[in-house]
């Protein structure tokens, strides 16, 4: 198991629904230390970029809109094995298929509204910390 660093990003209904400190909560009780901490607007741009992987989908207006219903925040998390953990104390992305005890089953709605999104891979978050942090703004302490 490796120390990694991770991107979280609370989404719109996390926000709305005032969630976010529970979820940090969850994420700190097991044990990750967050390095940094910002919310912002996403744009039509990121947003392409972020989901590039499903952009040419016929859904992909939806989910671009949905992210943009609030500001997001995006969290970078650090701990050991935190990328495969942060997803397993989520859940699955379809939030009416997850447990209760996880954070979507517990909070989620369904496939999009679902409260956070996680890197999947140290590939992915990799390019998902630069792409939502700037150089300075992910601390080692």
């Amino acid at each position: 198991m490796a120390e990694q660093t991770t991107l979280i990003l609370l989404k719109p209904d996390c926000v709305s629904k005032n969630l976010c400190g529970e979820v940090l909560k969850r994420f700190e009780g097991a044990g990750f230390q967050i390095r940094g901490l910002k919310m912002l607007q996403l744009d039509d741009a990121v947003l392409a970029e972020h989901y590039s992987h499903i952009a040419s989908k016929p859904f992909f207006p939806d989910v671009a809109a949905f992210m943009k219903q609030t500001p997001v925040v995006a969290v970078a998390l650090k701990g050991e094995n935190v990328i495969d953990t942060v997803r397993t104390l989520l859940g699955p992305t379809d939030s009416s298929k997850a447990d209760k005890g996880t954070i979507r089953g517990d909070f989620g709605g369904d496939m999009m509204v679902n409260v956070a999104h996680a890197s999947d891979s140290p590939e992915a978050a990799a390019a998902e910390l630069k792409r939502f942090f700037k150089d300075g703004e992910v601390f080692s302490f």
